[in-house]
């Protein structure tokens, strides 16, 4: 059968996340499997670059799966679209190598958060940000992140779940950049790869320090520390949205 690679976007609000689980049917690769065993009448298994948490979106996830189906790229596209939710859409189908694997071939992700920040909850994008009421320091928060950039062991960033304690815990963050355009604020960061939850993590870190709830340095020290003990909790998933995968 025909390997192929997907390119996916979707609101991740009604959903549990990417990957299907036991107890849920509502997540983004059940709804993908359930379109596809209506169009090729065939159980097919989607794989995705990684599992993006409940009520986390994306622009450009990627997942691969095999197909016996002669079906053009496109017309393969269009049958997923006419029969998945609006909030799930498939951009692209290609055709790839058998060596090709939608997580194991990433060589790097782009993730952004969105905060609104001003006084009064957002009605039209409470969905895709999380509303920051209290005043920042937007120069401190940028200064506070260049800790961040390079190579290190951001343990201190990630939820890791106690049978996972020895897990590589290093990672590259090759771009982190923390924008604002009047009330929105714009955290995206590029990495050859992501700790569970290590976005959030970071992202509540510098609001925490943006708005003095943590001292000036504070980044440095939890990175350093290499432990969860002492770091802040993840801010809500509904503020980030996987940008792209690169390959």
């Amino acid at each position: 059968m025909q390997k192929y690679k997907l390119t996916i976007e979707y609101n991740g609000a009604a959903y549990s996340g990417w990957q299907v689980q036991l107890n849920s049917y509502v997540t983004i690769q059940g709804k993908l499997e359930e379109a596809a065993r209506k169009i090729f009448k065939q159980d097919i298994k989607l794989l995705g670059s990684g599992r993006t948490d409940a009520g986390v979106h994306a622009a450009g996830q990627i997942a691969h799966c095999r197909i016996d189906t002669p079906y053009s790229n496109d017309k393969i596209k269009n049958a997923f679209n006419g029969n998945l939710p609006d909030d799930i859409v498939v951009l692209k189908v290609e055709k790839v190598k058998d060596s090709f694997h939608a997580q194991y071939s990433a060589k790097g992700k782009t993730y952004r958060y969105q905060i609104i920040n001003r006084a009064d909850r957002p009605a039209l994008l409470r969905n895709f940000c999380l509303h920051y009421p209290y005043k920042l320091n937007m120069p401190l928060m940028r200064k506070e992140a260049k800790v961040l950039v390079g190579r290190h062991d951001f343990k201190s960033f990630a939820c890791v779940d106690s049978s996972d304690k020895d897990k590589d815990t290093v990672r590259t963050i090759k771009r982190l950049v923390i924008r604002k355009s009047g009330e929105l604020i714009t955290i995206e960061i590029e990495a050859n790869g992501f700790l569970y939850k290590m976005v959030r993590n970071i992202v509540s870190t510098l609001l925490k320090v943006g708005s003095g709830k943590l001292e000036k340095g504070s980044v440095k020290r939890i990175l350093a520390q290499k432990s969860r003990l002492g770091a802040v909790e993840p801010v809500q998933p509904y503020g980030l949205t996987l940008l792209k995968v690169r390959y």
